[in-house]
């Protein structure tokens, strides 16, 4: 009989709730973290599970800007679960606010004050995990940004039956990058990590618990990016660094050797290709653009979804190939490059005042900032040096002769790569490639030539491909819009609007529509862009299952202030890419200035269907042939814009094969020329 009623008193316990509540204080701003602290005692059984466990929390905080807050729930094991970062922008507030895993509503879609139930942005049965109940519960806060103090008014922790289990990430075809530290990361300064990355090659599965075979040490990490950086997801800065904490240049999954990366956020980005896809064209164009890889990232633990591991923008021989610009070099040819400069925030200290104001913006101040050099390694001569370069551009810019290719514009720009970043810009409407994120450089000159700016490497896509409520000119959804025209829209940063005043020039209509014309019979043909966008999309989609019940927000108009529905399948959301991507290069085929009747392009189009290339991937040999036409050369080219194989034919053949098996793995662009001019370009990928 004392056996029953035990059993009994047992179950009677398990199935009602038990809340513990919680007094709350000044939530600081000094990017501190605060906790406060519940002592949880009594719970019916010591281990939480999906039985009984913890089932919702509850809060109040008076605080404006809402975005500046994250905030925890943290159990007496240390486990952590995120009910929320980085939401609601300059909304203030939390009242009554509530946190379950049943609710229906996801707190990312959530309106403040947040007052109701609603799903967190990271299940709170990760605490649920056998662990024992009784002990000390905290709410852990962290205010990101200074100026706004505010308080937790007070915060409540609900344990019952039918809890929710944790998140258990075991796998992926993606590499996973798994990334642990003992202090909170934050935006500077950066803090000493650890990091291991897991990559057992295309096509195998990687999983949690494998030995670490592509990377496995220190690392310094920080929270990067302007924008960014307040979203839930946030994106983050890394150097690799040997145990006595310096710099360690290395490979990470294929990338050549370096100590600067970027783990690139995809909570804006709903199909996760829109930074690659704009640096691969780059790339494919001939220009450096930025390697990338799809990863699955862990840190401190928690399962943060999925990344772009990023190469960042970096004087390089294997990134922007340029010369190396030294302290003591400030005279002569030694002065005269090795600089990356930026169209981004400045003061005077990071950058300078540019002398002309755009030209149809008299009187707008516009600033560039130095990059490389950085602004607190440049020498006064080499400032001196690259705002005068840059002072007679724009004299020659904004003269009566600008045009004359002597003594005009001609004189100091590369006209092609200005071409070619003015067409991948615009293809995607990235308004932020002419005002902030817009990147230049200039290599030394030689005894007897004037080393020219170029534009680029490209950067920053996570606003582009998509119909934004910016400003009137870009709020539309036909495919139209000039991005370049930014300063219409009263942008955070003035553009140089240099732009404006070359379309002025009917030489550089014509050599851009020329080069338009050429590019989409290549690489911006429908068929290639969507060949890429379907096989990128492949790839990801279990990763992105995963990805979107971590962040909540598929179906959900966050980040980017959207004027399109946002689809609530991964499926619908490429289909918008596409049809997004269509409208756009329909209405640019339409409207891009200039003339194609001089191109000197001759029958520039080849009817894929014609064309075969086999097996892709390629172990050893690649087979190209041709139908209808002969091959006149072929070039591969890496994601650099690198040449790594020339081949002419010396005599016209429809059939030719290259070796590859001396290749690194990875994906090369193979660009054909025909006996009738015509030019194709094809991706294959190379896997020994």
């Amino acid at each position: 009989m004392k056996k029953i009623f035990l059993f009994l008193l047992t179950f009677y316990n398990l199935s009602f709730s038990q809340t513990y509540s919680g007094s709350g204080g000044i939530i600081t701003d000094n990017q501190q973290v605060v906790e406060f602290s519940i002592n949880v005692n009594g719970l019916p059984q010591n281990s939480l599970n999906s039985t009984f466990g913890v089932t919702q929390v509850c809060l109040n905080i008076s605080h404006t800007w809402n975005s500046d807050l994250n905030v925890w729930l943290v159990s007496p094991d240390g486990t952590l679960s995120n009910l929320f970062s980085g939401i609601g922008g300059d909304s203030d507030n939390f009242t009554n606010t509530c946190f379950s895993q049943s609710a229906t509503t996801s707190i990312v879609s959530g309106v403040a004050p947040y007052t109701g139930t609603y799903k967190p942005q990271e299940t709170i049965g990760n605490v649920n995990n056998n662990q024992n109940g009784n002990g000390i519960w905290k709410l852990r806060i962290l205010d990101t940004y200074p100026q706004d103090e505010g308080n937790l008014i007070n915060w409540n922790i609900t344990f019952g039956p039918n809890a929710p289990t944790p998140f258990v990430f075991t796998s992926s075809n993606l590499p996973i990058v798994i990334i642990n530290t003992t202090e909170q990361i934050v935006d500077e300064p950066s803090i000493i990590g650890t990091m291991k990355i897991i990559d057992n090659g295309l096509g195998n599965m990687n999983t949690i618990n494998d030995v670490p075979n592509n990377y496995n040490g220190k690392i310094s990490i920080e929270i990067r990016g302007n924008y960014s950086q307040i979203l839930p997801q946030k994106p983050y800065k890394i150097e690799t660094l040997n145990d006595a904490e310096e710099e360690l240049n290395v490979s990470l999954l294929g990338m050549p050797e370096e100590n600067d990366w970027a783990l690139l956020a995809n909570y804006n980005d709903k199909v996760f290709m829109r930074n690659q896809l704009a640096y691969n064209l780059f790339a494919e164009m001939g220009h450096y653009g930025c390697r990338t890889k799809h990863c699955e990232v862990v840190i401190n633990g928690v399962y943060q979804g999925v990344y772009l591991l990023s190469e960042t923008i970096k004087r390089d021989n294997d990134r922007v190939d340029i010369a190396k610009l030294n302290p003591d070099e400030n005279s002569g040819i030694d002065l005269t490059g090795g600089y990356i400069i930026k169209n981004d925030y400045w003061d005077t200290t990071t950058g300078w005042q540019l002398s002309h104001s755009p030209i149809d913006y008299p009187g707008l101040q516009v600033g560039l900032a130095y990059h490389y050099p950085k602004y607190d390694a440049i020498t006064v001569q080499q400032k001196a040096y690259i705002a005068s370069f840059i002072n007679d551009f724009e004299n020659a810019l904004y003269s009566q002769n600008y045009t004359n290719p002597d003594t005009g514009y001609n004189k100091y720009i590369d006209v092609e790569s200005f071409i070619d970043y003015f067409i991948i810009n615009e293809l995607s409407r990235n308004n932020d490639g002419f005002k902030k994120s817009s990147y230049f450089h200039k290599d030394k000159n030689s005894q007897t030539s004037l080393s020219k700016l170029k534009a680029g490497p490209v950067w920053d896509f996570d606003w582009a491909w998509k119909n934004i409520n910016e400003c009137p000119s870009l709020s539309v959804t036909d495919g139209s819009g000039w991005a370049y025209l930014i300063n219409d829209c009263n942008p955070d940063v003035n553009s140089p609007g240099w732009y404006v005043r070359l379309l002025q020039d009917v030489n550089f209509q014509n050599q851009l529509k020329c080069r338009w014309v050429e590019l989409r019979n290549s690489i911006l043909s429908f068929q290639n862009l969507f060949s890429y966008i379907d096989n990128t999309a492949t790839y990801l989609n279990d990763a992105q299952e995963r990805h979107f019940e971590k962040w909540g927000n598929l179906g959900v108009s966050t980040g980017t202030p959207e004027l399109d529905n946002d689809p609530n399948t991964f499926a619908g959301q490429i289909l918008k890419f596409k049809n997004w991507i269509t409208t756009r290069i329909n209405w640019l085929d339409s409207n891009l200035p200039g003339s194609a009747t001089n191109c000197n392009l001759g029958n520039n189009t080849f009817d894929t269907n014609t064309v075969s290339i086999y097996p892709n991937p390629a172990k050893e040999i690649v087979t190209i042939n041709l139908t209808n036409d002969n091959i006149l050369s072929i070039e591969l080219i890496d994601f650099t814009g690198k040449k790594v194989l020339i081949q002419e034919m010396n005599i016209e053949t429809k059939t030719n094969t290259l070796d590859v098996s001396s290749l690194a793995n990875g994906i090369y662009f193979i660009k054909i020329k025909s006996d009738k001019n015509a030019v194709l370009s094809k991706k294959i990928m190379v896997m020994h």
